[in-house]
Protein backbone atom coordinates (compact mmCIF):
# COMPACT_ATOMS: atom_id res chain seq x y z
CA UNK A 1 0.00 0.00 0.00
CA UNK A 2 2.78 2.19 0.95
CA UNK A 3 5.20 1.89 -2.37
CA UNK A 4 1.46 2.44 -4.42
CA UNK A 5 0.79 5.91 -2.54
CA UNK A 6 4.76 6.71 -3.34
CA UNK A 7 4.20 6.13 -6.66
CA UNK A 8 0.82 7.98 -7.06
CA UNK A 9 2.55 10.64 -5.14
CA UNK A 10 5.87 10.88 -7.67
CA UNK A 11 3.60 10.67 -11.11
CA UNK A 12 1.70 13.57 -9.08
CA UNK A 13 4.54 15.64 -8.50
CA UNK A 14 5.56 14.97 -12.33
CA UNK A 15 2.31 16.03 -13.73
CA UNK A 16 2.98 19.36 -11.83
CA UNK A 17 6.64 19.76 -12.59
CA UNK A 18 5.67 19.39 -16.64
CA UNK A 19 2.51 21.91 -16.40
CA UNK A 20 4.99 24.55 -14.78
CA UNK A 21 7.14 23.79 -17.82
CA UNK A 22 5.04 24.88 -20.27
CA UNK A 23 3.21 27.25 -18.65
CA UNK A 24 6.68 29.29 -18.04
CA UNK A 25 7.51 28.58 -22.01
CA UNK A 26 4.35 30.17 -22.82
CA UNK A 27 4.88 33.00 -20.79
CA UNK A 28 8.52 33.26 -22.10
CA UNK A 29 7.00 33.43 -25.65
CA UNK A 30 4.95 36.46 -25.06
CA UNK A 31 7.27 38.43 -24.15
CA UNK A 32 9.19 40.28 -27.35
CA UNK A 33 12.31 42.25 -27.32
CA UNK A 34 12.80 46.02 -28.13
CA UNK A 35 13.35 46.70 -32.21
CA UNK A 36 16.70 47.34 -32.23
CA UNK A 37 18.04 48.63 -35.49
CA UNK A 38 20.98 45.59 -34.77
CA UNK A 39 18.52 42.79 -35.96
CA UNK A 40 18.17 43.47 -39.66
CA UNK A 41 18.20 41.24 -42.32
CA UNK A 42 22.09 40.80 -43.44
CA UNK A 43 24.78 42.01 -41.69
CA UNK A 44 24.39 42.75 -38.68
CA UNK A 45 27.30 45.47 -38.45
CA UNK A 46 25.85 47.53 -41.47
CA UNK A 47 24.34 49.23 -38.22
CA UNK A 48 27.29 50.02 -36.39
CA UNK A 49 28.45 53.51 -36.53
CA UNK A 50 30.60 54.67 -39.37
CA UNK A 51 33.53 56.44 -37.36
CA UNK A 52 34.33 52.94 -35.45
CA UNK A 53 37.36 52.00 -37.28
CA UNK A 54 39.88 49.40 -36.59
CA UNK A 55 43.33 49.15 -38.11
CA UNK A 56 44.27 46.77 -40.41
CA UNK A 57 47.62 45.89 -38.44
CA UNK A 58 45.46 42.53 -37.13
CA UNK A 59 46.53 40.59 -40.48
CA UNK A 60 45.16 37.48 -38.99
CA UNK A 61 41.47 38.39 -38.63
CA UNK A 62 38.73 39.89 -40.91
CA UNK A 63 37.82 43.19 -39.83
CA UNK A 64 34.65 44.50 -40.68
CA UNK A 65 34.96 47.23 -43.22
CA UNK A 66 33.29 49.96 -41.71
CA UNK A 67 34.20 52.47 -42.96
CA UNK A 68 35.19 56.42 -42.49
CA UNK A 69 33.39 59.08 -40.00
CA UNK A 70 30.66 61.65 -42.16
CA UNK A 71 29.82 63.70 -39.80
CA UNK A 72 26.09 65.65 -40.11
CA UNK A 73 27.03 69.29 -40.03
CA UNK A 74 23.40 70.36 -38.01
CA UNK A 75 23.58 67.65 -35.78
CA UNK A 76 27.21 67.76 -35.17
CA UNK A 77 27.06 71.67 -34.62
CA UNK A 78 24.79 71.07 -31.76
CA UNK A 79 25.94 68.26 -30.01
CA UNK A 80 29.66 70.65 -30.30
CA UNK A 81 27.51 73.56 -28.61
CA UNK A 82 26.33 71.13 -26.02
CA UNK A 83 29.58 69.29 -25.23
CA UNK A 84 32.35 70.27 -27.03
CA UNK A 85 32.59 67.21 -28.71
CA UNK A 86 32.41 66.07 -32.56
CA UNK A 87 29.32 63.69 -32.76
CA UNK A 88 29.64 61.57 -35.95
CA UNK A 89 27.45 60.97 -38.28
CA UNK A 90 24.45 58.21 -38.67
CA UNK A 91 24.50 55.08 -41.32
CA UNK A 92 21.79 55.40 -43.47
CA UNK A 93 20.43 52.29 -41.66
CA UNK A 94 20.68 53.89 -38.40
CA UNK A 95 19.02 56.65 -39.66
CA UNK A 96 15.69 54.75 -40.42
CA UNK A 97 13.91 53.73 -37.39
CA UNK A 98 11.78 50.72 -38.30
CA UNK A 99 7.90 51.38 -37.90
CA UNK A 100 7.28 49.35 -35.10
CA UNK A 101 9.48 50.53 -32.59
CA UNK A 102 8.82 53.22 -30.98
CA UNK A 103 10.88 56.29 -30.09
CA UNK A 104 10.35 56.86 -26.44
CA UNK A 105 12.95 59.80 -26.48
CA UNK A 106 13.57 61.60 -29.71
CA UNK A 107 15.69 64.29 -28.74
CA UNK A 108 18.18 62.08 -27.33
CA UNK A 109 21.14 60.31 -29.41
CA UNK A 110 20.13 57.75 -31.82
CA UNK A 111 23.02 55.24 -30.78
CA UNK A 112 25.87 55.35 -28.38
CA UNK A 113 28.79 52.61 -29.57
CA UNK A 114 31.82 52.22 -28.05
CA UNK A 115 34.39 49.58 -28.24
CA UNK A 116 36.88 47.45 -26.62
CA UNK A 117 40.56 46.49 -28.12
CA UNK A 118 42.52 43.78 -26.99
CA UNK A 119 46.19 45.06 -26.66
CA UNK A 120 47.54 41.09 -27.07
CA UNK A 121 48.16 41.05 -31.29
CA UNK A 122 46.17 37.45 -30.83
CA UNK A 123 43.20 39.46 -29.95
CA UNK A 124 40.33 38.26 -27.42
CA UNK A 125 39.54 34.49 -27.03
CA UNK A 126 36.24 33.45 -27.50
CA UNK A 127 35.80 30.88 -24.55
CA UNK A 128 37.26 33.64 -22.30
CA UNK A 129 34.80 36.64 -23.49
CA UNK A 130 32.31 33.75 -22.84
CA UNK A 131 33.08 33.29 -19.15
CA UNK A 132 33.62 37.09 -19.09
CA UNK A 133 30.41 37.89 -20.54
CA UNK A 134 28.88 35.50 -17.79
CA UNK A 135 30.11 37.20 -14.70
CA UNK A 136 28.89 40.17 -15.71
CA UNK A 137 25.52 38.52 -16.75
CA UNK A 138 25.38 39.32 -20.27
CA UNK A 139 22.83 36.72 -21.99
CA UNK A 140 23.47 34.99 -25.12
CA UNK A 141 20.75 35.94 -27.93
CA UNK A 142 20.70 32.50 -29.86
CA UNK A 143 18.47 33.94 -33.05
CA UNK A 144 20.82 37.13 -33.21
CA UNK A 145 24.00 35.45 -32.40
CA UNK A 146 25.61 38.39 -30.15
CA UNK A 147 25.27 39.02 -26.37
CA UNK A 148 22.95 41.57 -24.79
CA UNK A 149 22.19 43.16 -21.19
CA UNK A 150 18.34 42.18 -20.37
CA UNK A 151 16.26 44.45 -18.23
CA UNK A 152 13.40 42.54 -16.24
CA UNK A 153 11.10 42.43 -18.50
CA UNK A 154 13.25 40.52 -20.71
CA UNK A 155 13.92 43.49 -22.90
CA UNK A 156 17.54 44.59 -24.49
CA UNK A 157 19.19 47.33 -23.18
CA UNK A 158 22.34 47.01 -25.16
CA UNK A 159 24.34 44.90 -27.51
CA UNK A 160 27.62 43.41 -27.52
CA UNK A 161 28.54 42.10 -31.22
CA UNK A 162 32.60 40.75 -32.24
CA UNK A 163 34.52 43.43 -34.45
CA UNK A 164 34.87 40.20 -37.34
CA UNK A 165 32.65 39.91 -39.72
CA UNK A 166 29.44 39.43 -39.71
CA UNK A 167 29.64 40.69 -36.27
CA UNK A 168 28.29 37.61 -34.31
CA UNK A 169 29.50 35.10 -31.83
CA UNK A 170 29.63 31.14 -32.60
CA UNK A 171 27.08 29.50 -30.28
CA UNK A 172 29.82 26.69 -30.07
CA UNK A 173 33.55 25.76 -30.04
CA UNK A 174 34.21 29.12 -28.66
CA UNK A 175 37.74 28.16 -27.71
CA UNK A 176 38.69 28.06 -31.70
CA UNK A 177 36.83 31.43 -32.20
CA UNK A 178 38.89 35.35 -31.71
CA UNK A 179 38.81 38.64 -32.62
CA UNK A 180 40.80 41.63 -32.32
CA UNK A 181 37.75 43.38 -30.39
CA UNK A 182 33.89 43.86 -29.28
CA UNK A 183 31.98 46.62 -29.68
CA UNK A 184 29.25 47.73 -27.87
CA UNK A 185 25.98 50.00 -28.55
CA UNK A 186 23.08 51.16 -27.14
CA UNK A 187 20.08 53.06 -28.72
CA UNK A 188 18.54 55.66 -25.59
CA UNK A 189 15.78 56.97 -27.89
CA UNK A 190 14.62 53.06 -27.33
CA UNK A 191 14.64 52.72 -23.77
CA UNK A 192 12.88 54.16 -20.84
CA UNK A 193 15.66 55.75 -18.51
CA UNK A 194 18.28 56.05 -20.38
CA UNK A 195 20.58 56.98 -17.69
CA UNK A 196 21.16 53.93 -15.73
CA UNK A 197 21.47 52.00 -18.66
CA UNK A 198 24.38 54.35 -19.82
CA UNK A 199 25.87 54.04 -16.30
CA UNK A 200 25.63 50.09 -16.66
CA UNK A 201 26.75 50.06 -20.19
CA UNK A 202 30.10 52.03 -18.75
CA UNK A 203 30.62 49.82 -15.64
CA UNK A 204 29.68 46.82 -18.13
CA UNK A 205 32.84 48.07 -20.16
CA UNK A 206 35.36 48.98 -17.45
CA UNK A 207 35.01 45.81 -16.01
CA UNK A 208 35.31 43.44 -19.44
CA UNK A 209 38.52 45.43 -20.16
CA UNK A 210 40.20 44.68 -17.32
CA UNK A 211 39.04 41.36 -17.23
CA UNK A 212 40.68 40.91 -20.32
CA UNK A 213 43.18 43.01 -20.79
CA UNK A 214 41.76 45.55 -23.72
CA UNK A 215 41.53 49.08 -24.35
CA UNK A 216 37.86 51.06 -24.80
CA UNK A 217 37.71 53.30 -27.32
CA UNK A 218 34.69 56.00 -27.86
CA UNK A 219 32.95 56.39 -31.10
CA UNK A 220 36.00 58.71 -32.31
CA UNK A 221 38.24 55.63 -31.59
CA UNK A 222 40.14 57.63 -28.70
CA UNK A 223 40.72 56.53 -25.40
CA UNK A 224 37.51 56.47 -23.63
CA UNK A 225 37.87 59.23 -21.17
CA UNK A 226 35.91 60.34 -18.23
CA UNK A 227 34.97 63.69 -19.70
CA UNK A 228 33.54 61.77 -22.78
CA UNK A 229 31.42 59.82 -20.32
CA UNK A 230 30.04 63.45 -18.66
CA UNK A 231 29.17 64.61 -22.29
CA UNK A 232 27.34 61.79 -23.14
CA UNK A 233 25.44 61.47 -19.25
CA UNK A 234 24.62 64.85 -19.39
CA UNK A 235 23.17 64.41 -23.05
CA UNK A 236 20.99 61.60 -21.84
CA UNK A 237 19.94 63.68 -18.55
CA UNK A 238 17.79 66.63 -20.99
Amino acid sequence: MDKDILRIAIIVVGSIVVLGMILWNVYKSRHKNRGINFYDEGDPLDNIDESLIISNEYDDFDIVPIGSAKPEDDDRAEFESDTGIDETAQTESELSEPESAEMTHPELPQLIQFSIVARKDDGFNGAELKAAFDRVGLVYGESVQVFERLDDNNLVDFTVASMVNPGTFPAYNLETFSCPGIVFFMQPRLLDDPVPVFENFIQTMRFLSADLDGVILDHQRQPLTDETIVAFRQQLSK
